[in-house]
């Protein structure tokens, strides 16, 4: 019953943008700390923003900062992240995740028990 759906994954050239977002259902984004993560082939999976559900407190990786932007409608109970100025490292498959709200978010699966099945992101010329 509780479930995360990601969409707007696809191609991109190097330079462009995409948006991706995530639907939840059976839970309320509002009450939790949400974060997206991502795993290319051969390498370790990487928390790339969170945004905590009170203080609105955000995390980025060093990766990403100044290009992505994660954010949250409560009333769609839909969370999205932005991505600008996309590189072929960023190429990977994204995750959309949801926590219990004990503390600010942190950019650690660990701390995320609802997770979205992923959507893949391909930046290539």
């Amino acid at each position: 019953q509780l479930q995360l759906v990601e969409f707007g994954g696809g191609l991109a050239q190097p330079g462009g943008s995409l948006t991706l977002s995530c639907a939840a259902s059976g839970f309320s984004l509002e009450y939790s700390n949400i974060g997206w993560f991502r795993q290319a082939p051969g390498k370790e999976r990487e928390g790339v923003s969170c945004i905590s559900s009170s203080s609105g407190t955000t995390n980025y990786a060093d990766s990403v900062k100044g290009r992505f932007t994660i954010s949250r409608d409560n009333a769609k109970n839909t969370m999205y992240l932005q991505m600008n100025s996309l590189k072929p490292e960023d190429t990977a498959v994204y995750s959309c995740a949801a926590g219990l709200p004990f503390r600010q978010c942190q950019l650690s699966a660990k701390n995320y028990d609802n997770w979205g099945q992923g959507t893949q992101v391909t930046v290539s010329s």
